[in-house]
């Protein structure tokens, strides 16, 4: 034993021992615990004998990869001021790149008496190491055979959100040791399905380990999306057939060479570690009043912004500090190629929200995380956090605008052209600032968050049942219509109608300028069941279901032919915002009433409204004008085509309702019946 170093923060081993590194700010004494190789039998404890700039440190020459250890930290008992020290509560490594041995839940694990009348105020001296997680000392040396990544631009982005173990669980095309896994993911006949797709990033829902909160395991249930971090480092093993370090590194290579980016839905906002009356796993024994935002005026309590019961407080420099550690780790390791951050306000709160708060700040200038794609979900749930269009230059964000627009104008409200006018121009009232494009604005109708696209047609109200909390979880805000039944039915004219407002929100969504995001299973017409929150369901509910792929519900031509389409047309994923009629007096964009002439201010206030139609000018010279209608309203209506600058002809390259197949060209001036609820679009040819 040396004393060892306080930098890399974690478990280093350096080819002959390895440094342990453990910031705390307020505790007294920290005892380093090995444990036997199934992490049953504390071996060995050690205190640590250094502190330096608050982290201790020692290094350990005997202790090679595969040893698994914990922590014991001591220091003051006292809730009221903040502090939650019981070093009788074994407590994994912030650093840990790698859980070990075998979680499950006990009373042990709560740093107070469960059931005391002081509840949380009382000291519980049980030991939980028997219950407990290990962290694991792991070589994450590794020489990649093809470093380098695909480097899609954002213009050409086209992100498919799923999960890693729903995506392929049903999936007969891929072998049954494969399904669910993250190997899953890269099985070639998967990976031919987002080529068919057209898809060029894979958005996973979290693998950063995490627990099965206890009151759903009491319900014979699992958190099954994830968002219950205990280790910003460690991949979560549930997904792995072998290793898991391995597992995901080669996974990640195969979707490389496929062109396939991989960007991780990331959960710095929070822990699983739950409000004042949760388990003390990790960073609430470690050093509460450092992790966490605390009520200024009652420390005994969480700030919590994020509706989970606590909040991660990335304005701590050395909290800031494990998250930019766990970035870099996931590029540099995994090399991962963008993350998507759940409640991301929550990272730019000073406690108010800041959008140049020092996590911003060090993102930016952050030389490995330069060229990564980085997503916020732009809300929390506290005051102020509601903030689409409020982060800084360099970021994308999930546009809620574009989906409550697109969703209440394919439902079939009036008076939205204006609206949705705005929608499939980037959102440019939200985004158009401090330099930022229309890439700013990721696009979507449906994410794992809600009901599927499917759903969305299906069901007016939330049938939450499964989730065992009297469907009163989930919103009630779905801004969806059963078309005339609730979920299944045989009526062919319902069934009819569904498939059809599902294919104009896939065009609208691929039509729409702007990055578009697509939920895995969409295409193929997968239902939850009405369930808007399925969570917890990790079953036929939760999982992707493929039994309609290759029959008439499965859309995924089309969205193969939409992702064509937005490399036919640059139009469709500009780099600058629209202008409208420009000084030379040309147009790059214009608005157009179904007679084919230009809209006046009188035609956009319209108050019942439910078509629009435009002309997307030309890219580039040489390149076509694309002409777009949405006919919103339930009775086709007759269009013009209008004179546009070289443009001979208008050939129709979409039609969602299939009304005039393989038909001829059409002349400036000519006529054309848009039957109701459409999406049609003509590319402008000499």
């Amino acid at each position: 034993m040396s004393p060892g170093s306080p930098h890399p923060l974690g478990a280093t081993w350096d080819g002959r021992g390895t440094n342990f590194a453990l910031f705390s700010a307020n505790a007294t004494k920290v005892e380093l615990c090995l444990f036997d190789r199934d992490g049953r039998r504390e071996t060995q404890r050690i205190t640590v004998p250094e502190r330096t700039d608050d982290v201790w440190h020692v290094y350990l020459s005997h202790v090679t990869p595969g040893q698994l250890y914990g922590y014991r930290v001591h220091g003051p008992y006292a809730p009221e001021a903040g502090h939650r020290f019981n070093p009788n509560k074994l407590l994994i490594d912030p650093y840990s790149k790698r859980l070990g041995g075998q979680f499950s839940w006990n009373d042990a694990h709560f740093g107070y008496r469960t059931g005391a009348k002081q509840a949380d105020l009382s000291f519980d001296k049980r030991d939980n190491s028997r219950y407990m997680y290990k962290s694991v000392v792991v070589e994450t040396a590794h020489s990649w055979a093809h470093s380098r990544r695909p480097g899609i631009p954002w213009e050409d982005t086209i992100i498919y959100e799923a999960h890693t173990k729903g995506l392929s669980q049903t999936r007969g095309d891929i072998s049954e040791g494969m399904r669910g896994t993250f190997r899953g993911l890269s099985e070639p006949n998967m990976i031919r399905h987002l080529r068919r797709l057209g898809v060029t990033a894979v958005e996973l829902l979290p693998i950063h380990a995490f627990l099965d909160d206890r009151y759903l395991v009491d319900r014979k249930l699992h958190n099954y999306w994830g968002y219950n971090t205990l280790s910003f480092f460690a991949p979560e093993a549930r997904y792995a057939r072998s290793d898991v370090i391995d597992d995901f590194r080669g996974t990640v290579a195969a979707l490389h060479d496929a062109g396939i980016e991989v960007i991780l839905d990331v959960v710095y906002n929070h822990t699983c570690e739950g409000n004042q009356l949760g388990p003390t796993l990790c960073y609430r024994g470690i050093d509460n009043a450092s992790y966490y935002w605390l009520m200024p005026d009652q420390p005994r309590y969480y700030d919590d912004f994020t509706g989970t019961g606590n909040s991660l407080k990335v304005a701590h420099p050395r909290v800031l500090q494990m998250v930019m550690d766990s970035l870099r780790f996931w590029v540099e390791t995994f090399h991962v190629d963008g993350f998507r951050f759940d409640l991301a306000s929550t990272l730019g709160r000073e406690p108010a929200f800041n959008r140049n708060a020092p996590f911003f700040a060090a993102i930016q200038q952050d030389p490995v995380l330069a060229n990564v794609k980085m997503i916020a979900e732009p809300w929390d749930i506290g005051l102020g956090g509601y903030q689409v269009g409020g982060f800084p230059t360099g970021w994308s964000e999930w546009n809620d605008v574009y989906r409550k627009t697109a969703r209440r104008f394919w439902r079939g409200e009036g008076n939205l052209i204006g609206d949705i006018a705005h929608a499939m121009t980037g959102s440019a009232a939200q985004f158009q600032h401090d330099g930022r494009g229309p890439r700013s604005s990721i696009n979507h109708v449906t994410v794992h968050d809600g009901f599927t696209l499917a759903d969305l047609y299906a069901y007016e109200h939330k049938h939450n049942e499964a989730n065992g909390e009297d469907n009163r979880d989930g919103s009630d805000d779905n801004v969806s219509t059963n078309c005339g039944a609730e979920g299944e039915t045989d009526d062919a004219d319902i069934l009819a109608k569904r498939r059809r407002l599902r294919a104009n929100q896939l065009a609208t969504l691929f039509l729409a300028q702007g990055v578009p995001l697509l939920l895995a299973g969409d295409e193929v017409g997968n239902s939850q069941g009405g369930n808007n929150n399925a969570y917890a369901q990790d079953n036929e509910i939760g999982w992707v279901d493929w039994s309609k792929a290759g029959t008439e519900d499965d859309m995924s031509d089309l969205v193969g032919r939409l992702t064509q389409m937005r490399q036919r047309f640059p139009q469709l994923k500009p780099h600058r915002w629209l202008e409208g009629k420009k000084e030379d007096g040309t147009y790059d964009v214009k608005w157009l009433t179904p007679s084919g002439v230009e809209m006046t201010e009188q035609d956009w206030s319209f108050p019942d409204g439910r078509f629009v139609a435009y002309v997307l000018a030309a890219a580039r010279e040489g390149d076509e004008p694309l002409f777009i209608m949405l006919n919103g309203a339930d009775e086709p209506v007759d269009i013009t085509f209008p004179e546009w600058a070289a443009v001979g002809r208008w050939q129709c390259v979409l039609d969602t309702s299939n009304g005039h197949p393989n038909a001829p060209a059409s002349k400036p001036g000519d006529q054309w019946s848009a039957q109701a609820r459409t999406v049609l679009a003509f590319a402008g040819l000499a």
